[in-house]
């Protein structure tokens, strides 16, 4: 799964808040054909190696797969029979923070037909709506 190597802070401060759209990875760059974010959410390591596997397989393993965004947000969790206070908990996983607007993969190589396919497919395992787009 993804994770940074080396981190400036180990825990973040906590903003729930996404702003805005995406201004950023708004444009297919790499390959043919995108998956475009429609809503704002974080997006986990662990959802975005579910879906990379699922257009891997889809394709079998024929073209290209750039994933265009990686999870460098720590988040933090506490037991659930903590008592209240003690500090902030242990990070436990990693999430990318995906706006409006945003290009999550990228497949170049194939039919239009089996990158659609492939993308319909993985965007079940993402938590916000998304839309296939063309260069």
């Amino acid at each position: 799964m993804l994770a940074p190597k080396k981190v400036k802070h180990r825990k973040w401060h906590r903003t729930d808040q996404i702003k805005g759209r995406a201004t950023r990875i708004n444009t297919v760059a790499f390959g043919d054909f995108g998956m475009k974010s429609l809503g704002k959410s974080w997006v986990s390591a662990r959802q975005i190696e579910a879906a990379r596997r699922v257009i891997s397989r889809s394709l079998q393993r024929d073209g290209k797969v750039w994933i265009r965004i990686f999870p460098d947000k720590p988040i933090t969790k506490k037991g659930s029979e903590m008592p209240m206070g003690s500090g902030k908990g242990p990070v436990d996983h990693y999430v990318a923070i995906v706006k409006p607007g945003t290009i999550i993969f990228e497949i170049g190589g194939v039919a239009e037909e089996d990158a659609a396919k492939a993308m319909k497919l993985a965007a079940y395992k993402l938590p916000i709506k998304t839309k296939f787009v063309k260069v």
